[in-house]
Parts: C-alpha cells; sequence; structure tokens
C-alpha cells in the first residue's frame, strides 16, 4: 500500500472515530438534540440544565473512557502479539488481568470484616481501583522475575496462562465462600462496565494511559526486530530482557489501567491487530502503533453504542458486546492460519 492511500485511511479512520464519538454521546434513553450536546460540550452552557448534567456527568466521560480503553488494549494486544509471535495472544496473557480481577476479590470478597471496621468501604471505586493496580503489578513483577531467568518466551508465555489459571483459581475460591451481596457486587464488576468513571478519576485514567501508550512508541523499533525472532535480534545487538521489561510495563500500565477501572474486557486486545494489520497490509509498528489507536477506539465506541437498549434505561454488559464482535475475527484468524503460526 502506498503512502497516500496509508494517510486517507488513516483520515477515514479518524473521521469515523470523530463520528463514532457524537454518537455515542448522543445514545441514550433521554434524546438530546445534537445543537445542544455541541454547545454543552464547547461552551459548558445548556438550555436544559438536565441535559448537561446528563452530558458533562455521564455520557461525555463514558464516550472519552471507551476511547482510552480501546486504544490501551488494542495496543497490548499488538504488543504481546509481536513479542509471542503469537496471534492469538491478548493483553491478558500474561495474566495481568487475572491478577487485578484478584485484587479485586480480596477487596469485595475477602476482607469485607477488616474494611468495614476502619473507615475504609471494600465496595468504593477507588479501593477496587487500588486493588486492581496492585494485584496487575504483581503478577507483573512475577513475570519480569522469570523473564530474567528464562530466554524461551514461549516458556514465559505459558507461565503467564498458569499465574492466570492459578489467580483465577483462588477468585472462584472466594466466590464460592462469600456472601450473596459481595458476590453480585464482584460479578457487577467482572462484566465490564464504561459508565462507572467519574470525571476526577477519568483525569487518573487518561495520565496512565498516555504514559503506557508513549511506552508503547518508543518500543516501535524494538517490536520491528522482534517480529523477526529472538536470533535476529541479539544478532542485531539487541537486548533481549530490556525490551521485554519496556514491552511487559507498557502492557501492564494499559491493561491493568483499563481493568482497574472499567473491568476486565475481553477480545479488543486480541481483534483490533489483525482487523488493523488487514487494513493497512504493514508490519511495521511505526505505523501499526498510530494505527492501532485509532480503530481501537472506533471498535470500543462502535461497542459502547450498541450496549445501549433503545427505548430502555438498561444497558448491556460491554464484555457482551466485545464478545460478539472479537470472537467472529478471532474464528477467521484461526481457519486462516488453520493451525497457529508466529506473527511475522
Amino acid at each position: 500500500m502506498n503512502e497516500s492511500l496509508r494517510i486517507i485511511l488513516f483520515i477515514t479512520l479518524l473521521c469515523l472515530t470523530l463520528l463514532l464519538f457524537i454518537i455515542d454521546i448522543l445514545a441514550g434513553p433521554v434524546a438530546i438534540p445534537v445543537h445542544d450536546i455541541l454547545q454543552t460540550i464547547f461552551t459548558g452552557e445548556s438550555a436544559n440544565p438536565v441535559w448537561k448534567t446528563i452530558v458533562i456527568g455521564f455520557r461525555l466521560p463514558k464516550a472519552l473512557t471507551a476511547i482510552l480503553a480501546g486504544m490501551a488494549l488494542s495496543v497490548s494486544g499488538l504488543q504481546m502479539q509481536t513479542i509471542f509471535r503469537n496471534p492469538l495472544a491478548g493483553p491478558y496473557v500474561l495474566g495481568i488481568s487475572s491478577g487485578a480481577s484478584l485484587g479485586v476479590a480480596l477487596v469485595i470478597l475477602g476482607f469485607p470484616v477488616l474494611f468495614a471496621q476502619g473507615n475504609i468501604n471494600p465496595l468504593s471505586i477507588w479501593v477496587q481501583i487500588m486493588a486492581s493496580w496492585i494485584g496487575s503489578a504483581l503478577v507483573l513483577l512475577l513475570i519480569m522475575t522469570v523473564s530474567l531467568r528464562v530466554r524461551d518466551i514461549m516458556t514465559i508465555l505459558i507461565l503467564g496462562v498458569l499465574f492466570g489459571s492459578a489467580t483465577s483459581a483462588v477468585v472462584s475460591i472466594l466466590q464460592y465462600f462469600s456472601h450473596q451481596t459481595q458476590l453480585k457486587a464482584f460479578v457487577v464488576w467482572s462484566m465490564g462496565n464504561l459508565g462507572n468513571v467519574t470525571k476526577g478519576q477519568l483525569a487518573v485514567m487518561s495520565v496512565t494511559t498516555i504514559a503506557g501508550l508513549v511506552i508503547s512508541f518508543f518500543s516501535g523499533k524494538m517490536l520491528n526486530v522482534l517480529q523477526l525472532g529472538e536470533s535476529y535480534a541479539r544478532s542485531m545487538g539487541m537486548n533481549i530482557t530490556f525490551s521485554r521489561m519496556v514491552v511487559f510495563i507498557s502492557t501492564s500500565i494499559l491493561a491493568g489501567t483499563v481493568t482497574a477501572f472499567c473491568g476486565p474486557v475481553g477480545f479488543i486486545g486480541i481483534a483490533v491487530p489483525h482487523i488493523t494489520r488487514a487494513l493497512f497490509k504493514s508490519a511495521d509498528h511505526r505505523l501499526l502503533i498510530p494505527a492501532v489507536i485509532l480503530t481501537g477506539a472506533m471498535i470500543m465506541l462502535l461497542s459502547d453504542i450498541l450496549t445501549q437498549l433503545p427505548g430502555s434505561d438498561s444497558t448491556l454488559p460491554v464484555n457482551s458486546v466485545t464478545a460478539l464482535i472479537g470472537i467472529p475475527i478471532v474464528i477467521w484468524v484461526i481457519f486462516r492460519n488453520k493451525k497457529i503460526t508466529p506473527v511475522g
């Protein structure tokens, strides 16, 4: 694909993302005119105070959260598929999501009595976020420790799956012995929700997501070399351990942040990199990373729009929609490859 076509494709993706962003803010049980929405966003004023509260307090943060989550999960998936040279690798392949889920499960299901005796509410969103971050960080620390001793990247992949299975087993045990109210709160969190992020939390999520994306941009050249194989990378003088750490840190920040604020959101990290590669027909990560950012934001906005039930105050769990979008793409990848072959 020549340069002019890629520029046109980038512009098209950007326009579609902006269009879906506006549609996402329009979508909801309360019909608000486009003029009033634009006026509220750009001036902070509205003819109807209720409309202003709905747009500024709920719909705008939710749409921005969808953009951040789509970007973060998609870049995480691209990095994991490249470093493991496996087209079905995703942002949770290292057990980061499972670690985050374990952290939240310990707070909600494991120690509610201890928290209740103090001034901390175990169902507080900030307590859950901190627990999710800590769980993700501990799994990352474990993976990075292993990566210092193990050279084979597929062995690290298998260990990541095993760590994730072990933490999931602990979560299942906690669920079995938990009270009905605590179990319901955890199940709701595990379904994924883009609408629980407030403006204050959105600022924190934005900073951490941007930090993870910045690290990923710096890893573009390393990923280009790693996709050709670690033997080739070593022959080029690349520090494999350092490169792994950079990618693992970026992935943990991105996937861990989304899991902390939105719950575990599946399939976006696996599906979007394949859509982007098919569109741009390129393996250059200096091109793929910004392309994946736009495509991921667009797909997540579309998913959020599809969660809205017309004529109802209810919304579907975002995980159900992302699964319906991502699973056909995963099946397509499997049939296209017939067997899992390395990426690159």
